[in-house]
């Protein structure tokens, strides 16, 4: 009687570790290719994956992860029960084999995801790391730029503003010297007017070294804020 109760056991649990094992085939198809195509595009990087693609594939790992116990539960209740011979010892066994092989299987496609999402993850990382860089980089050159350009325009102007200067002195210059051929003549003709001939030319060397120092200043003062 036990041993009729043992048979209809053991291939009850036959058809339903068949029935496992035909479903667990077909989804680790179906995981496996979810894990090909989800990879490509993680190493793509021009799109980043899907949200929902990774849901699935999570739920995916979930339902097959429950498939893999409901099997090892029924090898676990087969191996209870106790062999009439050879073949049914192999079949046991063979039941067993299966059930390694499609759970080496399953960590395989389970781990390559992980390892492709974690190195996708990095290289993300350093490109918004080098976006960043190359914009911070990009800033600083146009300012660079625009500080240049500043620059140079502010040295034009500074020597527009000395050569009308130089030229507004020779205008004077020559002005002064009629002045002072004339005054000449007059002190030749005058000898008291001489004497202050002589005093208003001494000054006016004087003036004249003043200005000269004091535009000398100012220019080398513009100059050294130009190229600051």
């Amino acid at each position: 009687m036990a041993n009729a109760l043992d048979a209809v056991d053991w291939e009850d649990l036959r058809r339903q570790a068949r029935h496992l094992e035909n479903e667990i085939d077909a989804k680790l198809v179906a995981f496996s290719k979810l894990g090909v195509n989800s990879g490509s595009k993680l190493v793509n990087g021009d799109e980043e994956p899907l949200l929902d693609e990774e849901h699935v594939f999570d739920n995916m790992a979930s339902e097959i992860e429950a498939l893999l116990a409901k099997l090892f539960s029924i090898n676990e209740r087969m191996s209870k029960l106790q062999p009439n011979g050879a073949a049914m010892l192999h079949t046991m066994q063979r039941h067993k084999d299966i059930l390694k092989d499609y759970k080496l299987e399953f960590n395989k496609i389970r781990n390559n995801f992980d390892a492709r999402r974690d190195r996708e993850d990095l290289l993300g990382s350093v490109r918004k790391e080098i976006d960043v860089t190359g914009l911070n980089r990009r800033e600083m050159y146009m300012k660079e730029n625009q500080h240049i350009h500043n620059s140079d325009h502010l040295l034009n102007d500074q020597i527009s503003i000395a050569m009308e200067t130089r030229d507004h002195l020779m205008t004077q210059r020559q002005t002064f010297k009629r002045i002072q051929t004339r005054l000449n003549d007059i002190s030749n003709r005058f000898p008291a007017v001489n004497s202050l001939v002589q005093r208003i030319n001494l000054r006016k060397r004087r003036d004249s070294l003043i200005v000269g120092l004091i535009i000398g200043f100012c220019t080398f003062l513009m100059l050294l804020y130009a190229f600051h």
